[in-house]
């Protein structure tokens, strides 16, 4: 049974690098992984696509025929490959069991209120896939209350729409110590803790919405979201192997794929690996990586790759046997670090 992501998002928020950047890791650990491109806008992909729905449909002939503008043209395409799932379902059928990433448009339409996306995702559902929506939210929707509370509320609305198991990441995590400090630690913004305490910075951040008329409008939104107890946040800086690894240890246990497939256990090195809980970061641990102390830790990495790079060039002059090219950063994934767990390890020939 494959697995998949489905990637959604406003515009802005990282979908085609996080979607590059996944299939590289992926591959890194040694998992087939496929991109289908769904957005009929997106003319120059910055990874090898192995399904593009502009080979049915492109932006720019919509526009020209109908007189759609991008907006109405990117929803009337995706009306379009509803309405032509075969070419999406014969595409597929070529890529096997591969682990495949949707990249999505990043009109939150089609996510919010939109059937068509939905009605796609379902189709492809009952071909089999288990599928999980990664929901991408730039970080710096942090920096202002208000805009972080409309995150909160096109998050909420994407759960509700979507109905699949879904996880909301805030993206480009490592560029929010660029940005003015937040009032909070981070801790409080990923949890979705008390929304509450964050009403007098709303207010102190406008005079507008400091209005007597705002404050109940405010209170009700902010009960909304605390009401239905949807909302949480897992963070993303892409370029970081730890916090990727993190993310997916994240995706792989909402989306089963940790748990094997349906007809039986075919545990690989990073089943278990996810099991024993090897690569998972607390979000404190994001908090001191990125916000804290994050000129040390840079620091500190750039030492390591460079005595990295010091011992490979060694180990290359040595000309030792066994040592190849695949010896690469994410090579410690597999060496004895992993406890016993229990788990038969079943290979498939």
């Amino acid at each position: 049974m494959p697995f998949a992501q489905l990637v959604i998002g406003p515009p802005g928020a990282g979908k085609s690098t996080y979607c590059n950047g996944m299939q590289q890791f992926l591959g890194a650990i040694g998992r087939k992984c496929s991109i289908v491109n769904l957005d009929p806008a997106n003319d120059q992909t910055s990874y090898p696509c192995a399904l593009d729905v502009r080979d049915l449909v492109t932006l720019e002939d919509i526009m020209s025929e109908d007189q759609l503008g991008p907006n109405g043209g990117v929803l009337y395409a995706l009306e379009e490959l509803e309405e032509n799932f075969e070419f999406l379902e014969e595409g597929l059928k070529e890529l096997g069991d591969d682990y495949v990433l949707f990249d999505c448009p990043g009109q939150v339409e089609i996510f919010t209120h939109h059937s068509s996306l939905r009605n796609i995702f379902f189709k492809i559902q009952k071909l089999g896939y288990r599928m999980i929506v990664i929901h991408l939210i730039d970080s710096y929707n942090l920096t202002l209350p208000s805009m972080y509370i409309s995150a909160l509320l096109l998050s909420l609305r994407a759960m509700l729409q979507m109905d699949l198991p879904h996880l909301n990441v805030l993206t480009k995590i490592d560029n929010l110590a660029n940005y003015a400090p937040l009032p909070f630690n981070l801790d409080y913004y990923t949890e979705v803790q008390d929304l509450s305490y964050l009403l007098p910075h709303l207010e102190a951040e406008s005079s507008r919405l400091a209005h007597e008329k705002f404050g109940p409008l405010n209170q009700a939104i902010v009960d909304l979201v605390e009401e239905f107890g949807l909302v949480a946040f897992e963070t993303l800086a892409v370029e970081d192997k730890k916090s990727m690894m993190n993310l997916l240890h994240a995706i792989d246990r909402a989306s089963g794929y940790v748990f094997g497939p349906a007809e039986g256990a075919n545990d690989t090195v990073w089943q278990v690996a996810v099991r024993e809980g090897l690569g998972q970061m607390d979000v404190r641990d994001v908090q001191e990586r990125w916000l804290d102390a994050k000129e040390q830790y840079d620091e500190h990495e750039l030492q390591q790759l460079e005595a990295e790079a010091k011992a490979r060039e060694q180990a290359a002059g040595g000309d030792h046997p066994g040592n190849d090219d695949d010896d690469d950063e994410y090579g410690d994934l597999g060496r004895g670090s992993i406890p016993n767990s229990g788990v038969k390890v079943i290979r498939k020939s």
